[in-house]
């Protein structure tokens, strides 16, 4: 399976508690390495959430983000300490006997203070369970578009698999023919030269023409390395890595086979495989 590292996911959920929403953003990256804004009372969700993303992705850049929004019969109602309100009128009431002229204290003034007014206790374990059904379902919708979005590239890899595989035929074909035109054209050069014809000579010339040209251990590499990357695109394991590898393994084929070529129509060959393979690189980062 082709996955892509870039990827949007949202799901939304609500209760009786209130409203859950989750975004999920996903790009390319080395390593896995998420990033979450959590609100405080689900922070002690994240250690789970990390270890979902661990299962389920294999490398990306990761931001997750959970915005809650609390219904208002949600917050347990208000509750008066009444002992310390007590003391604040106890107190209150002692410094008026003192003072001249003592102010008045209010309802109002006492609520003010520190600790009287207190929120009843909430109940969130609806919520927890909610926000973590909700960040699986996200989860899932994430992987969903990461291997929609990587199988769009499976035709481009595949026309491009193709491409080098003619490519590497057509050189393969020509190469009896390119050695037969560099030996008479050796010849000519002797001939040119007025030298006379060694035979042995002759042949130990074609010898080292033929090192320096063979170029069939090159055309041999190409195909196992497309080979292997067909079988890579088949598989159904996090693949990124190893198409990268291949792509290097490719390129350093290609540059091979250009440096050795003794002809132009070779040359322009190993040009467009360059061209080919830099394709496929570009797309290569992007998946996981």
């Amino acid at each position: 399976m082709i996955r892509s590292m870039t990827a949007f996911a949202r799901k939304d959920t609500e209760g009786e508690w209130g409203s859950l929403t989750c975004e999920i953003r996903a790009v390319n990256h080395r390593y896995l390495e998420p990033a979450f804004r959590l609100p405080e009372p689900l922070r002690e969700l994240e250690n789970g959430f990390r270890e979902t993303l661990r299962k389920r992705l294999g490398r990306g850049k990761v931001e997750i983000g959970l915005r809650l929004q609390l219904a208002d019969d949600a917050t347990g109602g208000l509750t008066v300490n009444q002992a310390l309100a007590e003391e604040l009128n106890d107190a209150a009431n002692h410094i008026n006997r003192i003072l001249d002229n003592p102010a008045h204290i209010n309802a109002l003034d006492i609520l003010r203070w520190p600790g009287v007014l207190q929120s009843g206790e909430r109940d969130l374990e609806p919520v927890k369970e909610a926000a973590q059904a909700l960040f699986a379902e996200t989860v899932d919708e994430l992987v969903g578009v990461r291997e929609r979005e990587g199988e769009r590239l499976r035709p481009l890899f595949e026309e491009r698999l193709q491409e080098i595989t003619d490519s590497v035929s057509q050189v393969r074909k020509r190469m009896p023919e390119l050695l037969e035109q560099q030996s008479d054209s050796l010849r000519e050069r002797f001939e040119a030269a007025k030298v006379e014809l060694d035979p042995d000579r002759l042949a130990q010339e074609m010898v080292v023409l033929a090192q320096k040209s063979d170029v069939a251990e090159e055309l041999d590499r190409l195909d196992t390395h497309v080979s292997e990357v067909r079988q890579t695109l088949s598989g159904d394991k996090p693949i990124g890595r190893r198409l990268d590898f291949l792509m290097q393994e490719l390129n350093r084929e290609a540059n091979t086979l250009s440096s050795k070529s003794i002809d132009a129509e070779v040359t322009r060959v190993a040009v467009d495989l360059k061209v080919l393979i830099e394709q496929m690189r570009e797309q290569v980062q992007n998946l996981e």
